[in-house]
């Protein structure tokens, strides 16, 4: 004998995947309010995502309680602080899951590779393997970085609407890391343009001087992410370049696939 009606159980049917009807339509509303910055009215949520004002009323309601989700004094909701947590943890698992192909990078390059995210307006680098030759890059997990100064930073910021990389820029500034170090929103814009055509970032002395890294954006990564390779100057040559690009790119393609498919286990 049923225990309720449908009306009242509408969020706990199963899906045709097999999931739970409630989990993720409150997951994707999550992922709506991030899409729209962080905070929105229940009237934005039921526009785009097409579910009723009750539905929604009710999801909102139980993430509020959890505290994944908080109600702002004008009635609007924004994500909750209990989210960061979660967000740090999958973060720290993230460089986890990269680590093997991260260490593929270096038997294939002979470099360090490494992997950072974008963590507000910083560079984070959440994994990396170290090269086997005695003189080699490291740079300490979980170190930030500016992002005008580094080929992974290059490589994240793509993309990005012109207006936003130059808000980024104005928030953080540009300082110089070394002379050769960007120090200008054009000069910038104009090395993600190289990016875009090229295919990949370059670190040409800017962080530190005698190192160069090349790097590329992970794609359809869950989160912002990009995997590199560093080493000294008089080693990642543009001849060399030619060689480890095309490395880094399959290898970003085999970990991006990896990761999407992670997320469809059963």
């Amino acid at each position: 004998m049923p225990t309720s009606d449908a009306s009242t159980t509408d969020t706990a049917k199963a899906t045709p995947s097999g999931g739970v009807q409630s989990l993720e339509r409150a997951f994707d509303l999550l992922e709506r309010m991030a899409d729209a910055g962080g905070e929105v009215g229940l009237s934005e949520l039921s526009a785009s995502s097409g579910l009723p004002l009750p539905t929604i009323h009710r999801l909102m309601r139980t993430l509020v309680a959890c505290g994944y989700v908080r109600q702002q004094p004008n009635r609007r909701y924004a994500l909750g602080p209990r989210l960061i947590r979660l967000g740090e943890s999958a973060s720290r698992l993230l460089g986890t899951w990269a680590r093997p192909y991260l260490a593929r990078l270096v038997e294939e390059t002979g470099e360090t590779a490494n992997m950072a995210l974008l963590d507000g307006d910083e560079i984070v680098y959440v994994a990396q393997v170290p090269s086997k030759h005695s003189m080699r890059m490291f740079t300490e997990v979980g170190r930030r970085v500016l992002p005008h100064s580094t080929g992974v930073g290059k490589a994240l910021l793509a993309y990005t609407p012109a207006d936003e990389v130059r808000s980024l820029l104005g928030r953080t500034g540009m300082p110089a890391a070394t002379e050769k170090t960007i120090t200008t929103a054009d000069g910038f814009l104009d090395a993600l343009e190289d990016v875009r055509r090229l295919g990949y970032a370059v670190d040409d002395n800017e962080q530190e001087i005698g190192v160069r890294c090349l790097a590329v954006s992970v794609p359809d990564s869950p989160t912002a992410a990009a995997i590199s390779i560093s080493g000294p100057a008089g080693r990642v040559t543009d001849a060399a370049t030619e060689k480890i690009v095309p490395v880094l790119q399959q290898v970003a393609r085999e970990l991006s696939a990896a990761l999407a498919s992670s997320g469809n286990a059963s």
